[in-house]
């Protein structure tokens, strides 16, 4: 049995379009003292850093680094990543062609020589394009050569970009097994 529906949920471009003070203004920020090695200093602050995005329910931490200001930042730049990675956008499954799709501009800005997609993960396109490619395979019911063909890239294409990164793929997989199909392998 499924959960009924909650209230619509705006655009994932309503928080990522927010600059970091506008976003950590949304969030509840906690503090606390970090477990494990690091030092003498390091068990005596309370340097590490919890974000809880009230308006998503998204929840990051941050802890490796002695500094509370350096892991609030890092936090910030996980919960930005978070948006992408776990917020799906809804679309329709007859919209799903390279027309319409491949319009998106961040899928239009992740774009290189041929329509391919070769974004490193620290490119500043690469996290938004992630978002609307988890939407089309999510839209897709998990077929990552029907959301490619979506997309208006191969299938390679698709796969090589999703492995670009370890969160992206573990996502990938997720939203399958969600749809019932097998998780993909990474060679």
């Amino acid at each position: 049995m499924t959960p009924p529906p909650g209230p619509p949920r705006p655009p994932r471009d309503t928080w990522a379009a927010l600059t970091p003070d506008q976003l950590l203004a949304q969030c509840d920020v906690d503090t606390y003292r970090a477990s494990g090695p690091g030092g003498q200093k390091r068990n005596k602050t309370s340097s590490a850093v919890r974000l809880r995005h009230a308006p998503t329910g998204l929840i990051v931490i941050a802890e490796e680094s002695r500094s509370q200001h350096e892991n609030k930042a890092k936090a910030l730049v996980r919960l930005r990543r978070a948006l992408f990675l776990q917020l799906r956008d809804p679309l329709p499954p007859d919209t799903l062609s390279p027309e319409t799709v491949g319009a998106h501009p961040d899928i239009a800005a992740a774009r290189g020589v041929g329509g391919r997609f070769h974004l490193s993960a620290r490119d500043a396109r690469f996290w938004p394009a992630a978002g609307v490619a988890l939407d089309v395979l999510q839209a897709a019911g998990g077929q990552v050569s029907t959301a490619a063909e979506g997309l208006g890239v191969s299938t390679a294409n698709l796969v090589e970009f999703f492995l670009t990164d370890p969160k992206l793929w573990q996502e990938v997989n997720h939203l399958r097994v969600q749809w019932g199909l097998k998780p993909l392998k990474s060679t």
